[in-house]
């Protein structure tokens, strides 16, 4: 992937910016500081966060293709920047929760940090105008958004996920709560893990105190956001964001 750049910005995300390149396979995804929470009504800016979750991100996609999971990942390329396959995304989320939180306590009243009985796996329908409404598998079909055969690879390698980075975590005194996948297609028509896996699209807790250790920290203004994604990291890879960039 040598010499591969920047040839046009395609789209911009709350946190990422996408760019094609040269190579119509690949793109480059820039990861942005910027935070947002609550369908874009709260805004701000959290220093070096956009970094942190590059570099965690693709270590847990490395993570994943060791063990047999298909991902978009192909390499690091700058501190905020990384190429990857490019796919259609599938226009759908994966939420994936083994402790309730967020707006699973809301919806079902059922107090935040309660572990739950079994693993529980939400489908959310991609469109901000509607706020990414929740969906079950007839509406998934009715809306064209993906087949049975699809449906079904999609919420199995989600809970093969879960499974993987679940116990991995647990390891690092890191409980994962829940977290949300996106999946695209390549052009092969190949199904592989997108976006980004983060403290933006996870919730992390640390496995003794239960502090909070992802994107709570900005919606819930418990401030020390960027400590915070900084000890996942270290936990993750042993060095600090700073250390791993001198070492590069």
């Amino acid at each position: 992937m040598t010499g591969m750049h920047k040839v046009k910005l395609i789209c911009e995300g709350k946190s990422k910016k996408v760019y094609e390149t040269q190579y119509p396979d690949y793109y480059i995804v820039e990861y942005k500081d910027d935070a947002v929470a609550f369908n874009g009504l709260k805004r701000g800016t959290v220093k070096g966060k956009g970094a942190i979750n590059n570099l965690i991100s693709n270590h847990l996609m490395k993570l994943l293709e060791k063990n047999n999971i298909a991902t978009h990942f192909v390499q690091e390329i700058s501190p905020c920047e990384s190429i990857v396959k490019r796919v259609d995304i599938i226009p759908i989320e994966v939420v994936v929760r083994n402790f309730a939180a967020g707006s699973l306590s809301q919806r079902l009243g059922i107090p935040e940090g309660i572990k739950l009985p079994n693993t529980v796996v939400e489908i959310c329908y991609k469109n901000e105008e509607l706020h990414d409404p929740l969906v079950n598998d007839f509406h998934i079909k009715a809306l064209g958004l993906a087949t049975d055969e699809e449906i079904k690879y999609i919420t199995e390698t989600a809970l093969k996920i879960n499974k993987i980075l679940s116990e991995y975590l647990i390891d690092l005194n890191i409980e994962l709560i829940d977290f949300r996948l996106e999946f695209g297609k390549d052009n092969n028509g190949k199904i592989l893990v997108a976006d980004e896996i983060s403290p933006d699209t996870c919730r992390f807790w640390d496995s003794v105190t239960k502090e909070k250790l992802d994107k709570d920290r900005f919606r819930q203004d418990l401030g020390n956001i960027e400590a915070a994604y900084h000890e996942v990291l270290k936990r993750l890879t042993g060095l600090s964001k700073e250390k791993k960039e001198k070492k590069k």
